[in-house]
């Protein structure tokens, strides 16, 4: 319960960090949260703290991409913790697409939509970033998208056991799932990354890399010795749905495109601009 309610507050920090002012909680979510904190009481004194995960050991087996991709899918599939944090009847998630792609596309978390298909990016905000990278003069196939995560963090139940809302995973959480991360882009070996969001960006920087995502959006950096490109998640847009927002995103596509050498045309510079 600790784990959930300090997610929540990492979470509120970091939309007032991207300008976001109010949030609205149903009345469902906060009866919820409640009746969890009731039936949990609260921590005994000096109640020593949760033990870390174990983060997996990965060792890719030889062969053709496919293979050792197959073989890091069985890995993830099986893994105890994965398998533990995984509602009854949803599914652990692994990156999708394209694996001889130049791009690879990093979330944060799966989201309710992503969990039940196994597949990341596959609710509003995948269909955002499906129609990005379309704009980009790419398809969803071209590209490899995976998340930082392969599950969906756990928040409370309401009524039927039905989760309601995401959180941000935690650093604790991020950590287990990273080699997969890793084991992914070694696989694909892309060209470049492209983290979505601050999460995405501090699992993949560090979580005492920046403050606010606008202290390394927009810019290149490095990761596992590729450049990486940090950008605001398609959920942004979502939240903010006008040109302004839609711009500063494709501001940061445009470098990408730049940077892995696709053409880019007068149309698509003009894109979203006021």
């Amino acid at each position: 319960m600790r784990l959930a309610i300090n997610a929540i507050a990492e979470e509120l920090r970091r939309l007032k960090a991207t300008g976001v002012g109010r949030v609205s909680v149903s009345q469902e979510g906060l009866d919820s949260l409640r009746r969890s904190v009731a039936a949990r009481g609260h921590p005994a004194a000096g109640e020593p703290a949760e033990a870390p995960l174990r983060p997996p050991v990965v060792v890719l087996p030889r062969g053709d991409k496919q293979a050792r991709w197959d073989a890091l899918r069985a890995q993830v599939l099986e893994d105890p913790v994965c398998r533990s944090k995984v509602r009854p009847g949803k599914k652990v998630v692994l990156g999708v697409g394209s694996l001889d792609a130049a791009i690879m596309f990093v979330g944060e978390a799966p989201g309710a939509e992503e969990e039940v298909q196994g597949e990341p990016f596959v609710g509003p905000a995948g269909q955002l970033l499906t129609r990005m990278i379309v704009g980009m003069g790419l398809s969803r196939g071209d590209v490899y998208i995976g998340n930082i995560m392969n599950w969906r963090p756990d928040l409370p139940a309401g009524p039927g056991g039905v989760q309601v809302g995401n959180r941000p995973p935690t650093e604790r959480e991020m950590a287990h799932c990273l080699p997969y991360l890793r084991a992914q882009v070694e696989i694909v070996d892309p060209r470049l990354v492209v983290a979505l969001g601050a999460t995405a960006a501090k699992g993949l920087l560090g979580h005492k890399a920046f403050g606010a995502l606008g202290e390394v959006r927009g810019r290149w950096h490095d990761f596992e010795g590729r450049p990486l490109m940090v950008t605001y998640h398609p959920s942004y847009i979502l939240r903010n749905p006008t040109n302004r927002s839609k711009r500063l995103i494709w501001e940061d596509l445009l470098k990408v495109m730049e940077r892995a050498n696709i053409p880019v045309s007068e149309k698509q510079r003009g894109f979203f601009q006021q």
